[in-house]
C-alpha cells in the first residue's frame, strides 16, 4: 500500500494542483462548476462518481449560489463490513489581500504547495482518493465499503453538504473520518452560534435628541452587557483536552443614518463559541434573555435576537475508539512521534455525522496547527511530506478497519 502511494505521489500532488488551481470561493458560493471539474479529475483516476446537486432554493436559503456534493463508492469483499465515508470540502474562503503567491497558482516552493484551500481542505479530496485507489490495488481480505463525501458548503455551516447527504439518505456511513491534519486525532470539537441582535429606536434631530429613541445609546449597554458576559466565560474550562473556554465576539456593527440625526437602528453580529459540554439551544435561550434584559425598559427601543447559524459541538461517540487506534498506530510508524486525540476550538463539519449517530473523527493532511498552515490567510501552504504521510496513513487505518470485522 505504501509502495503503491509513493510510486503515485507525483499523480496526487497533479490532482491537488488542479482543484487548487480552481477557485471556489464561499461568499459568494457558486461552487457547482468546481465539483464538476473535480469529479471529472476523479473520474481520470478511475472513480465512478455520484453528482447529487441540490435545489437550489435550499441552496440559496443558506446563502450560496450553487453547491454539487459528489459521492464515490467502493466495495470490497461482499460488502458485509463497516461503511466507512470520508469527508472533505472544497469551498474556501476568499483569499483577501497580503499574499506573496499566486492564491491560484499552485505553486510548488520548498517542499510545500501553495494556494487557497490546499489545507483546508482541498488536500484531503487528494489525501482520500489516493488512499482509497491504494486499496482497490491491494483488496485482499477486506470486507466493507469506502465512501468519499465531497462536499462543498463547510464555510456556510455544513447544511446542504454532509447534512444534506444524511438526511437524504444518500449514505448510511458506520463510521466517519472527516478533514483534518496529520499529528493529532480530532475526537471533539467546539461549536458555534452565530447571531444578530437589532435595536430599533426613533430617529430625531441632534439638537433635540430627547425626543427620539437612542438605538446606539441602547447598543452600548448590550455591548457592555456582553463584554461582561465574555469575562464570565473565560472562567469555565472544558474538561476536553484541547479545548478551552467559551468565547463570545461582536464581530460586526452597523447603524445610524447621519451624522446630525439620532440613530433610529442598529445591528450587531455576534459569534458565541460552545464548548462540547453546552448544548447551542440552552446557550442561545440564555443569551437572548441576558441582551433583552440589558436595554433599560423606558428606553422606548425594541430588540430582535435572530439566529444566523446553530452548530452544535462535536462530542465523542462511542465507536470513536476504533477510529482512533486504527490511525494512532500508521501515523506513529509514518510520522515518527505519537498522534494522540485531541479536540479543537473550531467547528466543522464533522459535527453533522456526529449528531446523526455516527462515530467520527478528523484526520488528514496538514502541519500541528492551522496557523502553521496559514489556513483561512495569506499563503496557505501544506507541505507535501505531510500530504504523503497522511494518504499512507488512512489507507492502512482504512485497511485495517475493513479487516477487524
Amino acid at each position: 500500500m505504501k509502495a503503491f502511494i509513493e510510486a503515485r505521489f507525483e499523480d496526487e500532488v497533479a490532482f491537488l494542483r488542479e482543484l487548487v488551481k480552481r477557485p471556489s470561493d464561499n461568499p459568494p458560493g457558486d461552487t457547482g462548476t468546481h465539483a464538476l471539474d473535480a469529479a471529472q479529475l476523479l473520474e481520470d483516476l478511475g472513480f465512478t462518481v455520484e453528482r447529487h446537486p441540490v435545489p437550489e432554493p435550499f441552496v440559496r436559503q443558506n446563502g450560496m449560489v450553487s453547491v454539487t456534493n459528489l459521492i464515490v463508492r467502493e466495495t470490497f469483499g461482499s460488502g458485509e463490513g463497516p461503511v466507512i465515508a470520508l469527508n472533505a470540502h472544497g469551498d474556501v474562503v476568499p483569499p483577501g489581500d497580503g499574499w506573496t503567491k499566486d492564491p491560484y497558482g499552485a505553486e510548488i516552493d520548498g517542499g510545500a504547495l501553495y494556494g487557497r484551500g490546499v489545507a483546508v481542505s482541498k488536500s484531503d479530496f487528494a489525501t482520500y482518493a489516493f488512499a482509497l485507489l491504494a486499496l482497490k490495488q491491494n483488496p485482499q481480505g477486506l470486507n466493507g465499503t469506502v465512501e468519499l463525501h465531497l462536499t462543498y458548503d463547510e464555510e456556510a455551516g455544513g447544511f446542504v453538504g454532509p447534512r444534506w447527504i444524511l438526511e437524504q439518505d444518500l449514505s448510511k456511513p458506520d463510521l466517519a473520518i472527516s478533514a483534518g491534519f496529520s499529528y493529532a486525532i480530532t475526537t471533539a470539537h467546539n461549536g458555534c452560534l452565530h447571531m444578530e441582535v437589532i435595536l430599533r429606536g426613533r430617529q430625531a434631530h441632534a439638537a433635540m435628541p430627547e425626543t427620539g429613541a437612542d438605538a446606539l445609546e441602547a447598543a452600548t449597554a448590550v455591548l457592555q452587557s456582553i463584554y461582561g458576559e465574555r469575562a464570565r466565560l473565560a472562567e469555565i474550562k472544558s474538561g476536553q483536552k484541547g479545548i478551552d473556554s467559551p468565547k463570545i465576539t461582536v464581530g460586526l456593527i452597523s447603524g445610524g443614518i447621519n451624522t446630525n440625526v439620532v440613530p433610529d437602528r442598529v445591528a450587531l453580529r455576534l459569534d458565541r463559541r460552545l464548548i462540547p459540554e453546552e448544548n447551542g439551544e440552552q446557550v442561545e435561550e440564555q443569551l437572548v434573555a441576558l441582551i433583552e434584559s440589558a436595554v433599560p425598559k423606558n428606553a422606548g427601543v425594541e430588540v430582535e435576537c435572530r439566529r444566523i447559524m446553530l452548530a452544535e459541538p462535536l462530542r465523542e461517540l462511542p465507536g470513536v475508539d476504533r477510529l482512533v487506534k486504527a490511525l494512532q498506530g500508521p501515523a506513529k510508524a509514518n510520522l515518527g512521534v505519537d498522534v494522540e486525540a485531541t479536540g479543537v476550538p473550531l467547528y466543522t463539519d464533522a459535527r453533522h455525522y456526529s449528531a446523526a449517530g455516527i462515530p467520527t473523527v478528523l484526520y488528514g493532511a496538514g502541519p500541528r496547527s492551522i496557523l502553521e498552515a496559514n489556513a483561512h490567510g495569506a499563503d496557505e501552504h501544506l507541505q507535501l511530506s505531510d500530504l504523503r504521510a497522511a494518504t499512507i496513513v488512512v489507507a492502512e487505518a482504512l485497511s485495517d478497519l475493513l479487516k477487524s470485522e
